[in-house]
Formats: C-alpha cells, sequence, structure tokens
C-alpha cells in the first residue's frame, strides 16, 4: 500500500464572502443530544476531467467557494454555546468567524490511493487537518476543512463537521453548494434551510409509544467493549453476489427483502456471535440502533423543505436474547429489522424525539448496542465541480470513537464496475477474526 506525507498550509479562518445576520439560532432537540456532540469525519475523491484545463489550484478555487457558500450557510460560520442552567441546551451564536481551511499538497495520485478506490484508504489521516479534541464542540470552528492537491491533477476534500450542526445529508448538501459555486454557478442549486422547529419536542413532550416508554436514558449510545488501544476498524463489501447470498438466507420469510435489511441482520448477528466468543460471558441482551431519515420513507409531517441541513433522523431499536440471535438463522434478524421499519409511524418519531428531549439521549437497552447508520442514499455521487467528478468517499475510521462505534453502510464501485455497500465494523481484535470469518461464510455465494 502506498505511504506519502501531505504538505500542508498554516490553517486559516474563512469567513463569508459577504456580510451576514449576527443573531443566535436555536437547534433542535435532536441536534443538541450528548450522543452528537463530535466531530464527524468524510472523506471525498475527485479527479479532474481531461477536457477542461482552466482550474490550475483546486483548494484556492474551493477555498473561494466556500467562503461564498457560506453567505448562505452563514449559522455553520458560527459558534456553538450552551445556554446557563446546567441543562445543556445549545445554541449556535451566527458570528461569521468562519470555518478553518487549509491547503495542502500530496505526491500520489488517485490511481496509486486504490482501484477500485474503496476504503480502507492508505494514510487517509493525511488529507485532514488537525480539529484538536473532536469530542469538544462548544466555542470550536464548526468545519475544518482540507484541500490536498493530487500529482494527478486530482484532488481530495478532507471534512471534520459537527454533528449537532449536520447530519450526514446536511454536510452533503453544503458540499454540493461549495460544488456548484466552484463549477460558475451564482448560488447554490438548492438554498439551506434552517427549520429545526420541525425536528422539535412537542409542548409538553408525550411518548405515546408503549414500546419507548420502559427504556433506560442513554447518553453515549454505545458501552465500550474495550479500551479504543485494543480495538481495530475493518470496511466489508457487499456487492451483488454477496447480497443474493445473504438474501438466500433469509428466503423462508414471506416478504421480500431489501440490501439494507440483510447486511444490517448479518452485520448485527455476526457481531454477536463474535461479542460471544471474545467475551465469554453467560447470555446478554444486545440491540439494534438504527438511524432513520426524515427525508426518506418515514415521511415527516410537516415534511422537511428541500433544504434542511440539521439532523433529520431518529432512531429504530430493535432488541434480542443475545443467545436467540446467534442460535437462529439470519432469517430471525432480517424479521426483526423488518419489524422494526413497520413500527416507524409519525407518532413513533414524534414520540421519540420527545424521549430524547426529555431524557437527553436516545432509548438505551443494557448490553450489546450495535449502531448501524445507512448513508447509501445521501446523495454524495451529485458532487460535480465540472471540471472535476467525484470518483469516491465516505465516512473514514478516524477521529472520535463515537464515530468509529457506528457502523456506516456506504455506496461504492467495485472492480468490475458494479454497485456496491461497504460497511464499516468497529471490534476488539480477537473479536474482529471471528466476526471476518462469520460474514465470509453468509456472504459467500451459494452453490
Amino acid at each position: 500500500m502506498v505511504a506519502f506525507k501531505a504538505k500542508r498550509s498554516d490553517p486559516e479562518l474563512v469567513p463569508p464572502a459577504l456580510p451576514t445576520p449576527r443573531e443566535t439560532k436555536a437547534l433542535s432537540h435532536i441536534d443538541t443530544q450528548p450522543a452528537l456532540r463530535f466531530y464527524a469525519a468524510g472523506v471525498e475523491f475527485f479527479r479532474r476531467r481531461p477536457i477542461v484545463d482552466d482550474v490550475h489550484d483546486p483548494p484556492k478555487v474551493v477555498k473561494d467557494a466556500v467562503a461564498k457558500a457560506l453567505t448562505y450557510y452563514y449559522p455553520v460560520a458560527g459558534r456553538i454555546h450552551e445556554l446557563p442552567g446546567g441543562e445543556g441546551e445549545l445554541v449556535v451564536e451566527c458570528t461569521g468567524e468562519g470555518v478553518v481551511f487549509v491547503e495542502a499538497n500530496a505526491d500520489v495520485t488517485l490511481d496509486e490511493l486504490g482501484d477500485p478506490l474503496v476504503p480502507p484508504y492508505p494514510c487517509v489521516d493525511e488529507f485532514f487537518c488537525d480539529p484538536g479534541d473532536t469530542s469538544v464542540v462548544i466555542g470550536k470552528p464548526l468545519v475544518f476543512m482540507q484541500v490536498t492537491k493530487l500529482k494527478c491533477g486530482g484532488f481530495v476534500i478532507g471534512t471534520y463537521s459537527c454533528h449537532n450542526i449536520v447530519d450526514a445529508f446536511g454536510h452533503t448538501q453544503f458540499l454540493k453548494a461549495i460544488a456548484d459555486i466552484a463549477r460558475g454557478d451564482d448560488h447554490p442549486t438548492v438554498l439551506p434551510v434552517w427549520g429545526r422547529e420541525l425536528m422539535a419536542a412537542r409542548n409538553p413532550p408525550n411518548i405515546d409509544v408503549t414500546c419507548l416508554q420502559h427504556y433506560s436514558i442513554c447518553t453515549n449510545i454505545i458501552s465500550p467493549l474495550a479500551t479504543e488501544d485494543d480495538m481495530v476498524g475493518e470496511y466489508f463489501v457487499f456487492g451483488p453476489r454477496e447480497i443474493t447470498a445473504l438474501q438466500h438466507h433469509a428466503a423462508q420469510l414471506s416478504s421480500s427483502t431489501t440490501a439494507f435489511e440483510v447486511i444490517t441482520a448479518a452485520l448485527w448477528r455476526c457481531r454477536t456471535v463474535a461479542l460471544g466468543h471474545h467475551h465469554q460471558t453467560e447470555t446478554t441482551p444486545t440491540s439494534l440502533l438504527m438511524t432513520m431519515n426524515a427525508r426518506g420513507k418515514w415521511k415527516h409531517d410537516p415534511p422537511l423543505p428541500q433544504g434542511f441541513y440539521g439532523n433529520g433522523f431518529v432512531y429504530l431499536v430493535v432488541e434480542a436474547d443475545a443467545d436467540e440471535l446467534r442460535n437462529n438463522s439470519l432469517g430471525y434478524a432480517v424479521e426483526l429489522v423488518q419489524k422494526a421499519k413497520l413500527n416507524m409511524t409519525e407518532e413513533f418519531a414524534r414520540s421519540m424525539v420527545d424521549f430524547i428531549a426529555l431524557h437527553g439521549g436516545p432509548p438505551y437497552v443494557p448490553g450489546w448496542t450495535f449502531v448501524v447508520s445507512d448513508i447509501t442514499r445521501i446523495g454524495e455521487d451529485a458532487l460535480d465541480f465540472g471540471w472535476a467528478q467525484r470518483v469516491g468517499g465516505g465516512v473514514p475510521m478516524i477521529g472520535d470513537v463515537k464515530c468509529k462505534q457506528v457502523s456506516y453502510q456506504m455506496r461504492c464501485i467495485n472492480g468490475s464496475g458494479e454497485d456496491c455497500v461497504v460497511a464499516s465494523m468497529f471490534l476488539p481484535k480477537p473479536a474482529m477474526e471471528v466476526f471476518a470469518k462469520e460474514i465470509l461464510m453468509l456472504s459467500k455465494e451459494i452453490d
């Protein structure tokens, strides 16, 4: 695997290109939950289009576009503060101070980074500037961005974004605005909408769903399985053949299965098997937390407007006994996932927001909690600078441990040009060895 070092400029603050309102913006109860108080990492790779030769310095062009985009996304140029009172309520002070930007060069080509370009990416840390402590969000810039020019003319955008102000969809929307302006457009194709009141709790909060009323409180979402030094991260790619094999294992179900359902069920089941081998404990409960996008199949009422870039999701909770999950077929786990998705009603979603507002976090099931986030449809493929096109990217396994512990399902293209899903996994090393064997057995082609 190729090794290299990026040569970085000194960090600088990039403010909005024009004067912006000075005001205080409220965040939603979903935004402010302690579980999201960290900077999420994202990386995007771009190849220069050979027929376009009028852009010779991509980092400078992107930096200018960031300044112009911030005139529309001016809260992102502000700072988060905590209101007095000790209740953890966060607001955004729109100060116009700007985001951190670093220009860099790396003596490497896109082809040397991988063909196909799928994670893990070599030396991925070199594409990011230093955000400091990624678990501290108060009073800091909300975005840390590095644009690295490669010797082939391509470039890489590495970002740390404060999760309290954008989710993955909102972060991609912000990048699209930058790309639109860098392409030569006068303004972003999609104008941003703040609208955080749309994801606020009812007044008074009312948990009107029986299944949520017995849960405990969770602020960290995931209990540590080991010290971070004893954990390892790996990625697993599921192409059409692997997904078909997983669906074959759930063929006894009366309903059809989606790629997300079988991949999520397989990851959860194999993880539970691996942790059982690692811990050698008595039976323990295990739970699955899935993020459900309010912009997707759950139709928020009123709908979240196009341009909303805040945290627009709630959690679905699935519980199981670890022994039952291990000893039953994959179809058992798939059925649990499907039943949870069917519970995703408007009332469930509102009750979940109310639960988070009352308790400061999502429901918690003691035991082994597995958090899954499907970001295969957040729109990264539409990132287009005109003079450069996106060829890969996603969530690297760097930065805050909260981000590493979430299993992200991302879209990628394999060496045969097929659409695939790549999923991240973070486990103690002995458990990872068991997990890799288990997932391989489930996903190999059926003869």
